[in-house]
C-alpha cells in the first residue's frame, strides 16, 4: 500500500509540470502577437499623419454633407470612419480630432452653467409674454424688448444661404439663436441612438467579481441557467394579442387626454381658500354635551328638589319618560356619593359620536321676496271687475246659464225652473219671460247684432227663439228665418236623430234630438250652431245650418265622451273637448290639426282667446290650464285656484281678462296678456276674487260671462241670483 501511494504522487507531480510548461509557451506566443500588432498600429498612425491637408479638408466636407442629409431626411445619423461621429466607436478618432473638440468646447458660450441668463422673469411661465412686446426685465428693472422675428419665407431663404443653419437653435428663454458645437452635436447623436452621452463610458465592461470564495462555508450553485430565461414567453405573447384585439374592437377604451387649463393663481391671495378646496375630509367637531345646571348642584335650592308625590309619579312612568337625574341635597361636597350611571353615560356618549353621522351643511341666506315672480302692480292693470254693482232677481230655481247680446244692452238667463228671462243690463229690468216648461241646460245668443235670436237647450230639444228685439226689418227677417214649412232632412238616418219642427207655442224652431243636449255654441257668422249630446256616443256632436234647415254629423271620429265644442273666433277650426283631451280639427280639410293633453282628471269647460292661439281649460278638480298652441301641446301654466269644481271659464273679447267660476261660490279674475311677439310668453296675473253668492244644494256659481264691451263680469249662482261686477 505504501509503494502504491508513492507511485501515484510521482505521477501527479509529473502531470503538473507538463501543464506549467504548456502555459508558459502559450504566454510567450501571446506576447509576440501583441508586439506585432502594436508595431502595425504605429505604422498606420504614421501613415495617417503624413496625409496632406487637402485630403483632410475634403473628408471634413464629405462628413458635413452626410450629416446635413441625415438631418433633413429625419433618419438617425450614421457616420463614417472620420473625425465627426465615430468618437463613440473607435478611440483612434478621439485621438486625432481631440484637439479640435477641446477648442470647440472652449470657444462655445452656449452653456447655461458658464453664462448666466439675461432674462430674469421669475417663476412665471413664458406663455404670459406671448402677446407682449417685451420678455422679462433686466437687472436695472428695464423691459427687455423682443427681437423682431423673420417671417417663414425670409427665414427659409436665410437658411439656404447659411451653411451652418442646421446647427442653430432658437432659445426662447433668452430670445436668441445658439449655434451648437461639434461636441454638442455628437452628444445629441448619441442620445438619439440610445447610447450613453459620454463616449468614454463602457456599457459592456468586464464583470468584476467582488465575492470572496475563500472563507465561504456553503458554495454557490453552479447549475447552468435554465432555458426558459432566454426564450420569449408564449403566455405573454398570447396576452398581448388578446389586448390588441380588445382595443381594436373597442372593448378597452383609453382615457381621453384632459385639456390642460392654464394654471393661474393670485400672487397676493390668501391660502385659506385653497385649504377649503382640498380633497381631504373636513373636520367636523362633535356637538358638545349639555352643561350641568342648578339641578346637578350638590346643594340645590328647594324649588329644584322634587317632592315625595313627584317621586312616586316617576315610578309610574315608563323608563324612557323618567328624568335621568333627580336632584338631591348634601351638606358638603365630601358627602356626595359616586355617580351610578357614569360608565353608562360615557359609553352612550361614545356610541353617539361613533354611530351618529355628522354632515356639514352650508346655509344660503336668500331673501324670500326675491323668490317671488316679478309681477306688475294691480293698479297698472286696471280696469277689471272689483265690486258687485247690480243683482238680477226673478228666477225661482238655480240659474244654470247666461249669455250676453252682441251690443251689450241685453242678456239672457236660463234656470232650472223652466224659464228663460231677458234682462236689460243697465237697469236690471226683466224685459221678457219665456216659459219653456223644462229645466234649461244652456242658452246662447246669436253673435250677429242684426239677428236677435236665442238658442236654448232643454232636455232633448234645442229651441231657436225670437227675442222680439230690434226694428221691424230685423223682426221680418227673423220671422222668415225661423219659419219651417215641412220637416225636412237630407237623409233618413239624420231624420231619426234630428228633426226640424215649428214650435207650437213660442215664435221659433224646435230641433228634436234623440238624446239630451248639454251645450249649444254659435259660429261667428251666426248661421251655424253646434250641439253636444254626451250620451250620443259616435253621434254626440251635430252641426246645424239655420238658413237651409239642415243638420249633419261632424266628419271626425270621437275619442271619449264629449264635454263641449267651440268654434274658432276667426278661422274655420273646430275644438272638441273630451274628459281627458282636446282635439283641434280643420273643417275645410277635414283633418286633425293638434291634440292637446290636459293631464286633468275631468275637463268641465273650455274658452278660446279672441286671437285664437290660446285657450283655457277648467276641470272638476279645481285646476285651470292655459294652453299656448304655438308653443306646445301641453299646458303652459296650471293654476290651482279653486278648492272645488270649476263650472265655467270665459275670455273677454277686447280686454286682456279671463275669469273662472266654481262651486265654492267664488269667481276669480285674471289678467292674461297675449303678445304679438312669438318669443315673449303670455303674462298671467291673478287680480281679484269675487264673492257674494251663497251655496245651494252643494252648488255655487254655475256660469260666468264677460260684457262684450265693458270690463264687467256676469255671474249666475245656484241661489237664483245673477250678479254684475264692475270696475
Amino acid at each position: 500500500m505504501g509503494e502504491r501511494k508513492k507511485s501515484s504522487a510521482v505521477e501527479v507531480s509529473s502531470v503538473k509540470k507538463k501543464k506549467e510548461k504548456k502555459t508558459k509557451d502559450n504566454n510567450k506566443q501571446r506576447e509576440q502577437k501583441e508586439k506585432e500588432e502594436s508595431q502595425s498600429i504605429m505604422k498606420q498612425q504614421k501613415s495617417t499623419t503624413s496625409r496632406s491637408k487637402k485630403e483632410n479638408q475634403r473628408k471634413a466636407t464629405e462628413d458635413y454633407q452626410s450629416l446635413r442629409e441625415s438631418e433633413l431626411s429625419g433618419d438617425e445619423v450614421h457616420g463614417t470612419d472620420r473625425d465627426v461621429d465615430n468618437a463613440d466607436d473607435h478611440h483612434e478618432e478621439d485621438q486625432t480630432d481631440g484637439s479640435e473638440g477641446h477648442r470647440g468646447v472652449e470657444e462655445s458660450d452656449s452653456s447655461e452653467d458658464e453664462v448666466a441668463p439675461r432674462n430674469t422673469i421669475g417663476d412665471v411661465p413664458l406663455e404670459w409674454y406671448k402677446d407682449e412686446k417685451h420678455i422679462g426685465y433686466d437687472i436695472s428693472g428695464k423691459k427687455i424688448t423682443k427681437k423682431e422675428r423673420q417671417d417663414k419665407l425670409a427665414s427659409f431663404l436665410a437658411n439656404v444661404d447659411d451653411s451652418k443653419s442646421w446647427r442653430k437653435i432658437y432659445d426662447e428663454y433668452n430670445d436668441e439663436e445658439v449655434e451648437l458645437t461639434k461636441e454638442e452635436i455628437r452628444l445629441v447623436q448619441r442620445l438619439l441612438k440610445g447610447k450613453a452621452p459620454d463616449a468614454d463610458f463602457d456599457q459592456y465592461a468586464d464583470y468584476v467579481d467582488w465575492f470572496k470564495y475563500d472563507d465561504a462555508l456553503h458554495p454557490l450553485s453552479n447549475a447552468p441557467e435554465p432555458k426558459r430565461r432566454f426564450i420569449p414567453s408564449k403566455w405573454e405573447s398570447k396576452k398581448v394579442v388578446q389586448y390588441v384585439r380588445a382595443i381594436r374592437k373597442g372593448l378597452i377604451k383609453f382615457d381621453e387626454p384632459k385639456e390642460e387649463e392654464p394654471k393661474f393663481y393670485l400672487l397676493w391671495g390668501d391660502d385659506s381658500s385653497a385649504a377649503e378646496k382640498a380633497n381631504h375630509l373636513a373636520y367636523i367637531p362633535a356637538p358638545k354635551p349639555k352643561l350641568p345646571g342648578h339641578e346637578e348642584s350638590y346643594n340645590p335650592s328647594l324649588e329644584y328638589i322634587p317632592t315625595q308625590e313627584e317621586l312616586n309619579s316617576y315610578q309610574l312612568m315608563y323608563e324612557e319618560d323618567r328624568p335621568k337625574f333627580i336632584p338631591r341635597r348634601f351638606t358638603s361636597l365630601r358627602s356626595v356619593p359616586a355617580y351610578e350611571n357614569a360608565v353608562k353615560d360615557s359609553f352612550e356618549r361614545c356610541m353617539d359620536l361613533y354611530l351618529c353621522p355628522r354632515v356639514r351643511k352650508k346655509r344660503v341666506n336668500i331673501d324670500p321676496e326675491t323668490l317671488k315672480p316679478k309681477l306688475p302692480s294691480r293698479k297698472d292693470l286696471k280696469p277689471y271687475p272689483v265690486a258687485c254693482y247690480l243683482e238680477y232677481k226673478g228666477h225661482k230655481g238655480a240659474v244654470v246659464s247666461i249669455s250676453t247680446e252682441a251690443s251689450g244692452e241685453w242678456f239672457a238667463s236660463g234656470s232650472t225652473d223652466g224659464t228663460v228671462r231677458i234682462w236689460e243690463v243697465e237697469s236690471g229690468r226683466c224685459l221678457r219671460v219665456l216659459e219653456i216648461g223644462e229645466a234649461i241646460q244652456y242658452v246662447a245668443w246669436n253673435p250677429l247684432p242684426e239677428l236677435p235670436v236665442l238658442a236654448v237647450s232643454a232636455g232633448q230639444d234645442v229651441l231657436i227663439l225670437n227675442t222680439g228685439l230690434g226694428n221691424e226689418e230685423e223682426q221680418r227677417r227673423v220671422k222668415d228665418l225661423l219659419h219651417v214649412e215641412t220637416p225636412t232632412a237630407p237623409d233618413d238616418n239624420i231624420a231619426s236623430i234630428v228633426s226640424w219642427l215649428q214650435h207650437d207655442k213660442l215664435d221659433g224652431i224646435r230641433l228634436r234630438h234623440f238624446k239630451m243636449v248639454s251645450s249649444v255654441e254659435w259660429h261667428r257668422r251666426g248661421d251655424y250652431l253646434s250641439t253636444v249630446m254626451p250620451a250620443g256616443e259616435s253621434r254626440a256632436i251635430f252641426m246645424h245650418q239655420l238658413s237651409k234647415k239642415l243638420s249633419h254629423r261632424i266628419p271626425f271620429k270621437l275619442h271619449g265622451l264629449p264635454v263641449s265644442s267651440v268654434f274658432h273666433p276667426t278661422r274655420s277650426i273646430f275644438f272638441v273637448s273630451t274628459k281627458k283631451n282636446i282635439r283641434v280639427y280643420d273643417l275645410l280639410k277635414q283633418r286633425l290639426i293638434k291634440k292637446l293633453e290636459t293631464g286633468l282628471k275631468e275637463v268641465s269647460s273650455i274658452a278660446i282667446h279672441p286671437a285664437g292661439d290660446n285657450l283655457i281649460v277648467g276641470s272638476r278638480e279645481g285646476k285651470l290650464c292655459w294652453f299656448d298652441m304655438d308653443l306646445s301641446s301641453k299646458p303652459y301654466r296650471v293654476l290651482k285656484c279653486h278648492p272645488k269644481d270649476i263650472t265655467n271659464v270665459a275670455f273677454h273679447r277686447s280686454y286682456p281678462l279671463f275669469a273662472s267660476c266654481s262651486d265654492d261660490c267664488t269667481a276669480y279674475v285674471f289678467h292674461g296678456m297675449v303678445y304679438s311677439d312669438l318669443n315673449q310668453n303670455p303674462l298671467i296675473v291673478p287680480l281679484e276674487i269675487l264673492r257674494g253668492h251663497t251655496s245651494s244644494n252643494g252648488r255655487g256659481v254655475m256660469d260666468c260671462k264677460f260684457h262684450p264691451r265693458q270690463p264687467w263680469l256676469f255671474t249666475a249662482g245656484a241661489d237664483s241670483v245673477i250678479r254684475l261686477y264692475c270696475h
